[in-house]
């Protein structure tokens, strides 16, 4: 199970389950958006990587120096993929499904829900142990909106099937790059003494 919420440093909270947003956004709509680095502690990152990500058109910018649901939302969406995908990689996988970032009359599924989608699917994933592409894609077009064309299902099927492998990729190399650090700080310690 991810140790925070995806894309975040807040902890894992059971109750993120369908709505993880539901969790983030009474931060950005109590005070009409947060601040750098607002951001930066909400996700880990550094405030210089946000503004990178702005300037080059992969979120929206800010508003009088606050960012708003929409900026945080695909912040939140690259940051989950990074550790296993090219940050450009990421960008064209994210235009598959949104277009261009300012324009949302091009989005197949708007930021927030397709946040919710993939942090839904996430946690299903790890708790049911879905592992081969059939469990997976199976279960990610049981939540897929009945609204959206057979184009649109299609494309968002193989863009969440991306997202998914490379979510629990990056979760997976975090276990594994924590337990090295354990196990090499143990090998020092006993080094040392000798």
């Amino acid at each position: 199970m991810p140790m925070t919420l995806p894309g975040t440093a807040i902890p894992y909270d059971e109750r993120a389950g369908n709505d993880t947003f539901a969790l983030i956004s009474p931060i950005i709509s109590a005070t009409g958006g947060i601040s750098l680095s607002q951001l930066s502690a909400l996700t880990g990152l550094e405030g210089s990587t946000i503004q990178n990500w702005i300037k080059r058109g992969w979120a929206a910018p800010s508003t009088g120096k606050k960012y708003g649901e929409r900026s945080v939302v695909r912040i939140l969406l690259i940051n989950i993929l990074k550790s296993a995908l090219k940050l450009e990689d990421i960008a064209r996988l994210m235009e598959y499904v949104n277009g261009e970032v300012m324009n949302t009359e091009d989005d197949i599924l708007h930021d927030t829900p397709l946040y919710n989608l993939l942090c839904s699917l996430i946690y299903e994933s790890e708790q049911k142990h879905l592992m081969t592409d059939g469990e997976l894609r199976e279960a990610i077009k049981q939540k897929l909106p009945q609204e959206l064309s057979p184009y649109e299902k299609n494309v968002l099927e193989n863009v969440l099937l991306i997202m998914i492998r490379s979510a629990l990729a990056g979760y997976y190399r975090s276990l594994a790059q924590s337990e090295f650090l354990r196990i090499d700080m143990k090998s020092r310690g006993k080094k040392m003494k000798m």
